[in-house]
C-alpha cells in the first residue's frame, strides 16, 4: 500500500487508543469451523448486535445446519425478524455456502479442516461458493486460530474517511497491511474494538478525486447547458470575470451613439441661434 510508513504510524496510534476504552473482548470459540462461517456470513452486513439476535434466532428455530440449508431466504429473513436488501443477500449467501460445504464434504461440517495446516484450511474455504473475505479471514482468526484481520464495509470506510488508509487501496490491501501492523495475538481484539468503533461513529463520505478526462467532461456539459439556458447567444467575458450577452452589449452602443448624436445637433442649433442674433 502506498505510503505505508505514514499510515502505518495511524494505526499504532488508533490500536493504542482503542485499547484504553476499557471495552473487554472475549475471543468466540466454535467447535466446528462452519458455525464460525454461518456467524459471519449473517454478521457481515449488520451491526454486531443485530447480528448476534439474527444468528441466536436461526440456531433455535433451525433443527440444524442442514434444515437451514433446505430452507428458502423469505423464510430466513422473517426469522432474522428483518426483510432488507442486506438480510435478503445475507439468507442467499448462507443457503449458497452451506450447499458448497455439503456438496464438498456430503455433510454439513468443516471439522476435517481442523487437521490441515492453517494455510491448506484457508485455501479450502476460499474455494466455496459464495464465501468472502470478511467470512475467511473470521473463520481463520477465530476457528483455526490463525492470523487475519476480518473487516466489514464499514469498517473500511471508517479507515478511509478517517485517513487511516491510502484512500485508493483496495480491502484485500487493507487487509494484508493491517496484519502487518498488528500482532497476531492481537488481531482479534484489534478486529472487535475497531468494528465497534466504526459502527457507533457517525458515517463520513469519502471524497474521491475524479479523473482529469471526467472533470473535463462535466466542464463541457455544463457549458451546453448554460449556452441551452441562454438561447444559443454568445457571451463576452468582461475583465471582472463576468459574462455579458453580445446583443445586449450592441444595443447599449447604439443608444449611446444616438445620444451623442442628439447633443451635437442641439449644439449646432444654438450655434445657428446665436448667428442670426448678431
Amino acid at each position: 500500500m502506498k505510503n505505508s510508513k505514514k499510515y502505518s504510524q495511524k494505526i499504532k496510534k488508533l490500536h493504542a487508543t482503542l485499547k484504553k476504552s476499557g471495552v473487554k473482548v472475549v475471543k468466540p470459540t466454535f467447535d466446528d469451523p462452519i458455525d464460525a462461517i454461518v456467524y459471519a456470513v449473517i454478521s457481515e452486513r449488520m451491526k454486531k448486535s443485530s447480528a448476534n439476535t439474527a444468528h441466536k434466532r436461526c440456531m433455535n428455530y433451525f433443527v440444524d445446519l442442514n434444515d437451514l440449508r433446505v430452507s428458502r431466504p423469505v423464510e430466513i429473513c422473517s426469522i432474522f425478524g428483518r426483510d432488507t436488501a442486506e438480510t435478503r443477500r445475507a439468507a442467499s449467501t448462507l443457503i449458497r455456502v452451506l450447499t458448497a460445504v455439503f456438496d464438498h464434504q456430503h455433510d454439513i461440517s468443516l471439522q476435517p479442516l481442523d487437521k490441515l495446516g492453517k494455510r491448506q484450511a484457508r485455501q479450502e474455504i476460499e474455494e466455496l461458493d459464495g464465501i468472502t473475505h470478511f467470512v475467511v479471514n473470521y473463520c481463520v482468526v477465530t476457528a483455526f486460530k490463525g492470523h487475519a484481520i476480518p473487516l466489514t464495509d464499514r469498517m473500511i470506510e471508517f479507515l478511509q474517511s478517517h485517513e487511516m488508509v491510502s484512500p485508493g487501496a483496495n480491502p484485500q490491501e487493507i487487509e494484508g497491511f493491517l496484519s502487518k501492523q498488528v500482532a497476531a495475538k492481537d488481531g482479534y481484539e484489534f478486529y472487535e474494538l475497531l468494528r465497534k468503533e466504526s459502527e457507533s461513529a457517525p458515517k463520513k463520505t469519502v471524497r474521491r478525486k475524479e479523473s482529469p478526462r471526467l472533470e473535463l467532461m462535466k466542464k463541457a456539459a455544463k457549458k451546453k447547458v448554460a449556452a441551452k439556458k441562454g438561447g444559443g447567444q454568445r457571451t463576452t467575458k468582461k475583465k471582472t470575470g463576468q459574462k455579458r450577452p453580445v446583443q445586449k452589449t450592441a444595443a447599449k452602443k447604439r443608444v449611446a451613439k444616438k445620444k451623442v448624436t442628439n447633443k451635437k445637433m442641439a449644439k449646432k442649433a444654438a450655434k445657428k441661434k446665436v448667428t442670426r442674433r448678431k
